[in-house]
């Protein structure tokens, strides 16, 4: 058999070898380094035997797919070392992820000291070196096995498992895992690890199951590639928006209220209420039609859509459909039905193309506990909402502008540089989740991947993540944990025009049907501000700040010509407040720095005297006296242009 490497070069053997031994025979330091390979593209375990002829090519730790390897060997020593020292804790699952590994037991939940236990125990585990050796067992003896050993959770995997699945386990001397690898060849291929945290996880995700104890680590190569991880880790704690927000009184959640469902303070609402404006005033310029609808509609409506069907466990229902005569409603998880209603109102014609709605809109989305965080993923939220009704021969050119506002928003924000784009598209063996047929798709599809290459956006296709109804462009960031989301999305819809009877007299005279897309410009304004706290640490561009500026004054003799100052500040429409505690001014602007304010103004009886003021910014530091009038145009600039400027470093100040 002949098996061609990564690089072009072809090796020739006369039978059968393993992965492993091929690597081997490439090089001992290859062998060693190995943590898995890819056979013809697709990721197998070192101890895979090779009888034909392939592409192959040997992962390490420096690939991503490598890397996942060892960490999720890294997990089974993790669930090794926590059977030592809880026999009764149940074993669930341990995956390998972005940032690390994690392990589900049911078990009391873990403190720091007891992770800080488990780790001395996985070392011992690495030490001995126990080579980790897979086996295969039929249905019926692999769920004995499990019984055996008492593992309710991995007996309720098996039994999930198809027909024909392979059911493979793993071991390292006494321990014995379900599953199906990746791993290393032994647990001495462990370099550098650590456990990061313990959490509460439910099982399978579902709140309605039973609640485990998870453990959060992390494993590298090498243990300056773990140290450097870890000081990122840290620095990420500094910018976790589920931190910092609560702690700048940008927002709260309360038991009692409810989870997902968080109280905007003050000061974050401030922050959307501007971004809001922004983006009207914005939509507006650009052609866009502002409705509101309301919050809730009859089940009706969602059937015709048929978020019914595809959308109804996301949904909050509000009456009983099985009670004969009653009307049934359901808050709404969208607007699109509802603006298509307001197109349908009167009729259109080929000149009245495209219509551009937009609306600020409320929507509820009944989110799983487990998937619930901070800002990032809330059952209640406001999103920027529109939607495009256009003619077949506008579609390029609307989805065009669509971009080109998301694009516009994102670099306001200074934003743009931290997203990537994705092509959703459906998943071709289970069309029977879409509305439409396989070539109706395959059309729409293309039409998208051509949109997109003419405006020279940089994509990456994802398979079966579309919407039921239309491919779509999605927006992603990472948060400072690395896990990504959906921030904006502009979908392409061909399907619920006809659905629900939308038409325009086209200029032959015969009704058509238009095209439809959904977009948002901004996103969820929630989600926006969590991006924002974590992208900023706290310290927003100026235009953006609850509080622009605060006054300083000296001591009380000068409150009035502070409130005379306040008063010009705000009646310019800047957003400014006044210490009047009867501290030291050396405090109070340790108080402004803590609470990161781009500006402080110290007033004082020479800054009354001659009508100036002493200012203190995040950018230069001490500026020195400024005359208020030229303060104000500048800060009034500032604002204005939505200026982001550059903060003074820590060396400055």
């Amino acid at each position: 058999m002949i098996i061609t490497l990564k690089d072009g070069s072809k090796k020739e053997y006369d039978g059968a070898r393993s992965i492993f031994e091929i690597a081997q025979d490439i090089s001992e330091g290859l062998a060693r380094a190995a943590t898995a390979a890819e056979v013809n593209g697709e990721v197998k375990d070192l101890r895979t035997v090779i009888e034909d002829d392939c592409e192959l090519s040997i992962l390490t730790a420096n690939d991503p797919k490598g890397l996942a390897a060892l960490r999720h060997t890294t997990s089974h020593v993790l669930a090794e070392a926590v059977k030592r020292l809880y026999p009764n804790a149940k074993l669930a699952i341990g995956p390998s992820i972005d940032t690390g590994f994690y392990y589900d037991f049911e078990s009391d939940s873990f403190s720091r000291e007891d992770l800080d236990a488990i780790e001395k125990e996985m070392k011992k585990i690495i030490k001995e070196g126990a080579k980790l050796e897979r086996f295969e067992l039929p249905r019926e003896k692999a769920i004995a096995f499990m019984e055996e050993k008492g593992e309710p959770y991995k007996v309720e995997l098996i039994r999930d498992l198809p027909e024909d699945a392979i059911i493979s386990f793993y071991s390292q001397g006494e321990f014995t895992d379900l599953c199906a690898g990746p791993h290393l060849m032994s647990t001495k291929g462990i370099k550098a690890f650590k456990l990061t945290s313990s959490s509460g996880a439910y099982w399978r995700g579902n709140e309605k199951n039973k609640m485990l104890a998870r453990i959060y680590g992390t494993a590298f190569a090498k243990k300056d590639e773990l140290n450097e991880h870890l000081k990122q880790m840290e620095e990420a704690k500094k910018r976790d928006h589920n931190k910092l927000g609560r702690d700048m009184e940008l927002f709260a959640t309360v038991d009692v209220i409810g989870q997902g469902l968080p109280l905007l303070m003050p000061k974050g609402a401030s922050m959307i209420q501007t971004m809001q404006r922004w983006i009207e005033d914005e939509e507006e310029r650009r052609g866009y039609m502002r409705t509101k609808t309301p919050l809730m509609a009859k089940k009706d409506l969602y059937v015709i859509s048929d978020h019914w069907d595809h959308y109804k466990e996301g949904m909050f229902v509000l009456g009983d459909e099985e009670k004969e005569g009653e009307e049934v409603f359901a808050l709404r998880p969208m607007t699109c039905p509802f603006q298509y209603y307001v197109y349908k109102q009167s009729p259109k014609s080929y000149r009245d193309l495209p219509c551009r709605y937009g609306e600020t809109s409320t929507l509820f989305r009944n989110e799983d506990s487990g998937e619930m965080h901070g800002l990032t993923r809330v059952r209640q939220f406001t999103i920027s909402e529109g939607h495009l009704v256009v003619r077949p021969d506008q579609v390029e050119d609307e989805f065009r502008g669509c971009v080109d506002l998301a694009k516009y928003c994102l670099e306001t924000l200074g934003l743009e540089g931290d997203v990537t784009y994705e092509l959703s598209l459906a998943d071709p063996d289970n069309m029977d989740k879409y509305l439409g047929n396989r070539e109706l798709w395959d059309e729409v599809e293309n039409n998208m991947r051509q949109i997109l290459n003419h405006i020279g956006i940089k994509y990456t296709e994802v398979t079966g993540e579309a919407a039921f109804y239309g491919p779509k462009l999605d927006i992603q960031a990472k948060n400072v944990y690395g896990k990504q989301d959906t921030m904006i999305t502009i979908q392409l819809d061909m399907f619920l025009a006809e659905r629900f009877d939308m038409t325009f007299v086209d200029k032959d005279g015969e009704k058509k049907r238009p095209y439809i897309i959904h977009r948002t410009s901004i996103g969820c304004y929630e989600r926006t501000l969590a991006w924002l706290i974590e992208k900023y640490a706290g310290k927003f561009p100026t235009w953006l700040c609850p509080e622009q500026v605060r006054i300083l004054p000296i001591s009380e003799k000068f409150h009035d010509y502070g409130a005379k100052v306040l008063e010009k500040l705000r009646a310019n429409g800047i957003k400014a407040t006044m210490d009047e505690r009867a501290e030291k001014i050396g405090y109070k602007i340790r108080e402004a720095r803590l609470a990161k304010l781009p500006y402080m103004l110290v007033v004082g009886a020479q800054e009354e005297e001659q009508n100036v003021v002493a200012v203190r910014s995040r950018f230069l530091g001490d500026e020195g006296q400024k005359n208020l009038d030229e303060f104000i145009d500048a800060i009034c600039k500032e604002i204005r242009t939505k200026e982001i400027r550059q903060e003074m470093t820590e060396e400055g100040k």
